[in-house]
């Protein structure tokens, strides 16, 4: 089963993070051992020095570079993703999409409506490569600036209910779609360094809502377990 991570900053991570999808392959190391890869046609971090995606230097050293892969993007939306996907699901051959997308589109490019018909393009691009790909999507999780901003808090309650009804129009048998839930007990003052970023309690709060999901709906891998989020 090869997985491909698809975010925003929040899931490509920048120099000296572990990343969700670090907590994701640790995961998969553990329930899907031999059984999984983790694939993409990225594997660097953001380097906010150079402004670029150009470091490597994760937090754990040891996490595999193979298992490094990915199509996630400092300051890139479900509006940048889509028109990139089918591409990257064709070359890596990807079975399960495991997606966090849409905060930076409503923060900065697009309103509700128009990030719910692009995450719609991005399923259809996503199928034409691969017509059984399956995709867990978490909805977005509002930021620090949602506190202080009415009307963007209410883009992302929007846009939420927007994209639960997309994966509900769009599931199929042949290409299921999961809804993730809201990562359990997240708390953005705790589980950020910056009210938008994962620290580490982060990391692995968002690694076990798509881990418990894929579990949960697909019998896939295993829950995410309390040994694991202690790590």
């Amino acid at each position: 089963m090869r997985f491909l991570c698809v975010g925003d900053s929040m899931t490509i991570g920048s120099s000296g993070d572990f990343t969700w999808r670090y907590r994701m392959w640790q995961h998969l190391e553990a329930t899907m051992p031999g059984g999984y890869e983790m694939v993409g046609p990225r594997t660097e971090l953001y380097d906010a020095g150079a402004n670029a995606p150009v470091a490597h230097a994760y937090g754990d050293p040891a996490f595999p570079v193979a298992a490094r892969g990915h199509l996630a993007g400092w300051g890139e939306g479900w509006l940048h993703l889509a028109p990139a996907i089918g591409r990257a699901v064709a070359a890596a051959r990807a079975d399960v999409l495991l997606v966090s997308l849409g905060l930076i589109d409503l923060g900065f490019y697009t309103d509700c409506e128009q990030t719910a018909a692009n995450a719609r393009a991005f399923i259809a691009a996503a199928r034409s490569a691969n017509p059984r790909v399956r995709a867990v999507l978490l909805p977005v999780i509002p930021n620090i600036r949602a506190e202080s901003d009415a009307l963007f808090a209410d883009e992302c309650e929007r846009f939420n209910v927007l994209l639960a009804k997309a994966v509900a129009d769009l599931d199929e048998p042949a290409s299921p779609l999961l809804l993730a839930s809201h990562p359990t007990a997240y708390d953005i003052h705790e589980d950020t360094y910056d009210g938008t970023h994962p620290c580490p309690s982060g990391e692995h709060k968002l690694a076990a809502a798509f881990a418990d999901a894929m579990h949960q709906a697909w019998g896939m891998g295993g829950p995410y377990v309390a040994a694991e989020a202690a790590g």
